[in-house]
């Protein structure tokens, strides 16, 4: 898969893409880039913010979409976009809710 144009959908690539595919290939990569993910989207206006948390979205759903074709590559995207997204905007925006009932 090319992961940088799955993150950049209809936009142009980010620099931050490229790290953020480092950790995809390789999670023993990602705690040593987490930081810097995280401060260069610091200084991102909105709109760039918006697109970044749009491409941790395409990620997700790529992820899910493609999990029984391989599975674990499936499961380290999957991880990758959530700690980020989660790190960086604080939530999931497409958080699961519990379907157990109580």
């Amino acid at each position: 898969m090319d992961y940088i144009t799955l993150l950049a959908g209809e936009h142009e690539e980010l620099p931050v893409y490229r790290d953020v595919v480092q950790c995809i290939e390789s999670l023993d990569a990602f705690p040593f880039l987490l930081e810097k993910i995280f401060r260069d989207t610091a200084s991102f206006s909105e709109d760039t913010l918006d697109h970044f948390h749009f491409a941790l979205l395409r990620l997700q759903i790529y992820a899910d979409i493609h999990r029984y074709e391989n599975m674990e590559q499936a499961q380290k995207t999957k991880y990758v976009a959530e700690v980020l997204e989660k790190v960086i905007f604080g939530a999931l925006m497409l958080e699961r809710e519990d379907l157990r009932e109580p």
